[in-house]
């Protein structure tokens, strides 16, 4: 049986803007989550605490795992929302939606329209290389 793999639209001229848009957010996501992880793994909770209310709520525990759930991104906020608003902290929940919807985008962007190429100019094999490649 024979399949086919759609691959990523290539890059056109359109798709300058699209490709520094993602590299934008890309930046402004690792930012954000690269300061509050720091925050949440460094400074103790009791001084994190008026900044993150939650954070007096919770086990330290899971402070300080949350640098870790950045794999997890769009879930992890998707749970923060329901969270919040449970809380009575409805100001957190634009901004947590803002920061899902600039992981989408960039998940969408990086795996659909505009992959990063290597530096010979080349895209990264498709799934069916790879995978033929990992049979050797």
């Amino acid at each position: 049986m024979v399949t086919s793999i759609k691959e990523p639209k290539a890059a056109t001229g359109t798709g300058k803007g699209l490709r520094l848009s993602l590299w934008i957010v890309q930046v402004i996501l690792a930012a954000w989550f690269g300061m509050a992880g720091v925050l949440h793994v460094a400074v103790p909770i009791a001084q994190l605490a008026p900044f993150a209310p939650w954070t007096a709520d919770v086990s330290p525990t899971l402070v300080r795992f949350t640098p870790l759930a950045a794999a997890g991104l769009a879930l992890v906020m998707a749970l923060a929302i329901p969270f919040h608003a449970s809380r009575g902290e409805p100001q957190v929940i634009p901004m947590l939606i803002t920061f899902a919807a600039l992981g989408v985008f960039v998940a969408w962007g990086r795996s659909r329209r505009v992959p990063i190429q290597s530096r010979q100019g080349k895209s990264a094999p498709s799934r069916a290389e790879s995978a033929a490649l990992s049979s050797f």
